[in-house]
C-alpha cells in the first residue's frame, strides 16, 4: 500500500490588529479551521475581562492561487495572529505586528477610526508593507442604511491612508458574528469568502 505524500504548505502570517473590541478574534475565529491551546482567548483572564490579553494563534488552508502555482508548494496555510486591542498591551502588540507578512486591520463599523485603530496603522508602517481594512459588525447597520455607511467610512479610510504607504488597499465589508450569535461553523458570518480571496499573497 503506498503512503500518501505529505502536502507542502506554504505559509503566511497575518496579524488581526485594530481597537479593542472591533471582533478581532471573532474575525480569527470564524476564518479558522486550526487552534491553538493559546487562540480565542482561552486564558482564563482573557474570559474574565472579556479582552484579549496576549497573542493567539490559528489557521487555516486554501488552495495556492494561479500565480503560485508551480511554486514548489500544494496549498496556502493563513496563520492568524490575533493580537490584543487594548492600549496597555501595546508591546505585546508589537511583538506580534514583528512576525507578520499582512496586516489585517479590523475597524468597528459602528464607531469608526479609534485610538488605537491609528496606533496600528503606525505599528504596521514600521513592520510590514501589506494591510487589507476589514469593515466589522455591518450586520449593526440598518440594511436601508449599510451601502452608504461601506462608502462613507471606506472614503475616510482610504483618504487617512493615502499619505501612508498602505495607498490603495482593499477595504473589506465583514460581520463575524451577526447579531452577536455564537460562532459554530461560521456560516452566518457575512462577507468571509469575500475577505479570505483579497488576503491572496
Amino acid at each position: 500500500m503506498a503512503t500518501p505524500t505529505m502536502q507542502k504548505v506554504l505559509n503566511f502570517n497575518v496579524g488581526v490588529l485594530g481597537h479593542v473590541d472591533s471582533g478581532k478574534t471573532s474575525l480569527a475565529k470564524v476564518l479558522s479551521t486550526v487552534a491553538s491551546t493559546a487562540s480565542f482567548d482561552k486564558h482564563p483572564q482573557s474570559q474574565e475581562r472579556g479582552i484579549t490579553l496576549d497573542l493567539g494563534f490559528s489557521s487555516f488552508l486554501v488552495a495556492m492561487p494561479e500565480h503560485l502555482k508551480g511554486s514548489g508548494y500544494d496549498v496556502l496555510q493563513y496563520t492568524l495572529v490575533d493580537c490584543p486591542g487594548h492600549a496597555s498591551l501595546i508591546r505585546t502588540i508589537i511583538g506580534g505586528a514583528q512576525i507578520i507578512d499582512l496586516m489585517m486591520l479590523v475597524v468597528d463599523i459602528t464607531k469608526g477610526i479609534q485610538t488605537q485603530t491609528a496606533e496600528c496603522l503606525v505599528i504596521g508602517e514600521i513592520t510590514c508593507n501589506k494591510l487589507l481594512v476589514v469593515l466589522n459588525k455591518v450586520d449593526q447597520i440598518e440594511d436601508t442604511k449599510r451601502e452608504k455607511e461601506i462608502a462613507k467610512l471606506s472614503k475616510r479610510i482610504s483618504r487617512t491612508l493615502e499619505t501612508t504607504k498602505f495607498k490603495d488597499v482593499p477595504i473589506v465589508p465583514v460581520s463575524a458574528k451577526p447579531s452577536g450569535q455564537e460562532i459554530t461553523d461560521g456560516s452566518n458570518a457575512i462577507g468571509i469568502d469575500s475577505l479570505i480571496k483579497v488576503c491572496y499573497v
